[in-house]
């Protein structure tokens, strides 16, 4: 399904004499693109919230118990690297910031459970020596999915994880460990859970307290109150790659919208496998290619007009689409890739295009359903949506043309749940003012207290980045002194 073309130019193209030109209509809903465009910043203007320096600073405190927890992990049983890379996605895991199963996590409401989410990888092993292309073992799995040998590490390392490890004997005599995504998550919870405990017997002024921490598949979900805000940390166990996996290196052959605008080595510097499988895979055995570092640098060439228009496309289906669970935003995210290497830049870049990408996006997403074909970005021949039954995605195709037929109104709906989201969270900050923990900017004894300057950068770095990615670089030996960078930012 296609756009119709504006029906009339834009005001004053009419020549002397002439009747004035109609406003610009989308030809199937009948909805006034400048309406939809005016609900879409209204949309943004809520979502996209400003924090004070307090909360600034809240924010800065939640991040510095979780690298002091994970730097804590590392000394139980030495098995995570010493010396530790992560990257912090701003969005949970529901939100599609990385390709996960959403079927096997709980549901949580911004707004009634939590304020601000982040998605925090953490590489249980790191391959970070090889400039060639990286050939993983697909001989057993789905595309865009791999087993993972340890013989690729020393023996330091097999002996660390064999206990995180499925083990298959050959004819030959030789014993292959292969590393299992749902052993490393249930390590992974256990020892943050022992270290919780620990941190909790002897809390300190000012420390976050600990709401929640739930395994979720293979994803350990947090929740942080510090002050009057609550943060969702939901921390993925990855491996991460150095280099570029040869089943995606056809795909750098192709011409590419952020061709000139960025390099290529930004883009090819690394790759994970997250715990995830295919359809039909071995749970146990199966981890899935996540391009995440890719895609924080892609979206650097992303006008901010199709990102909003993606962020408010996302509210509207993320509710309608939840049941039963078969398109994640993820998948959104991917079309909205697509579309930038189909479209004229000149035309992504329009400010006031922001209601015809919406549309645009949604004609996508239900084109993609009615074919059964969602083609993975950075590997094209992998369909995201080859499992599904006829019956859902055609459940799904029909829902999504009730959106298409109306949409002003679910534009509408959409603001209004994340103003409520908001409403909950300044209710439940103003009861929470007198009662909840101390804020780190009222512990007085605290030496290394970050200055005004730090919760300045901190609320720039949450107001004028959003979406963007921290890689943090951390010495557990040292963990009161983390580097983080946002994008090519350093702090």
């Amino acid at each position: 399904m296609k756009m119709a073309a504006p029906i009339a130019g834009k005001a004053g193209a009419a020549g002397p004499g002439s009747k004035p030109p109609f406003p610009e209509l989308d030809f199937r809903s009948g909805a006034r693109m400048e309406e939809l465009n005016k609900l879409i910043q209204e949309f943004s203007k809520h979502d996209q919230r400003e924090y004070d320096d307090q909360r600034a600073l809240e924010i800065h405190t939640a991040k510095d118990f979780i690298f002091s927890m994970l730097g804590m992990v590392q000394k139980l049983d030495q098995k995570l690297p010493v010396a530790n890379e992560y990257l912090l996605l701003s969005g949970g895991v529901r939100e599609g910031v990385v390709d996960l199963d959403l079927d096997e996590l709980n549901v949580y409401a911004r707004g009634t459970d939590y304020d601000m989410d982040f998605t925090l990888l953490v590489p249980a092993l790191k391959l970070h020596d090889r400039n060639q292309p990286v050939t993983l073992d697909m001989r057993h799995s789905a595309l865009c999915h791999s087993w993972l040998s340890l013989r690729l590490f020393d023996e330091g390392t097999i002996s660390k994880w064999k206990d995180c490890c499925t083990i298959v004997d050959h004819i030959n005599g030789a014993t292959n460990y292969f590393f299992s995504p749902t052993k490393v998550a249930d390590w992974f919870y256990d020892s943050i859970s022992i270290v919780l405990s620990e941190i909790q017997k002897k809390p300190q002024r000012g420390m976050p307290k600990v709401e929640k921490v739930e395994k979720n598949g293979t994803i350990i979900s947090i929740i942080l109150g510090v002050g009057s805000s609550r943060m969702l940390y939901d921390i993925v166990p990855v491996v991460s790659f150095k280099g570029w996996p040869a089943v995606a290196q056809s795909w750098l052959m192709e011409n590419h919208f952020w061709d000139g605008k960025i390099t290529e080595e930004e883009v090819i510097s690394g790759f994970y496998l997250v715990p995830a499988c295919s359809y039909k895979g071995k749970k146990d055995n199966e981890w899935r290619l996540s391009f995440a570092r890719s895609e924080v640098q892609l979206k650097k060439c992303i006008s901010s007009s199709l990102m909003q228009a993606y962020q408010a496309c996302k509210a509207i289906i993320i509710k309608l689409l939840s049941r039963p669970k078969a398109i994640s935003p993820y998948h959104l995210r991917s079309m909205m890739l697509w579309a930038c290497d189909r479209l004229p830049a000149n035309y992504l870049a329009q400010e006031d295009y922001a209601a015809h990408f919406l549309l645009g996006l949604i004609d996508d997403l239900q084109h993609c359903l009615v074919n059964k074909m969602c083609p993975n970005y950075f590997i094209p021949q992998c369909n995201m949506l080859e499992h599904l039954s006829e019956e859902t995605v055609m459940l799904h195709a029909r829902k999504l043309s009730s959106v298409r037929s109306d949409p002003t109104e679910h534009l509408r709906t959409a603001i209004e749940h994340v103003k409520a989201a908001n409403r909950l969270t300044l209710e439940l900050q103003r009861r929470g003012s007198t009662t909840s923990i101390p804020s780190p900017q009222s512990d007085g004894g605290d030496s290394n207290q970050p200055d005004d300057r730090l919760a300045k950068k901190l609320q720039q770095l949450v107001t004028e980045n959003p979406g963007k990615s921290i890689s943090v670089f951390i010495n557990p030996d040292d963990v009161t002194r983390p580097h983080f960078r946002i994008d090519d930012k350093f702090f």
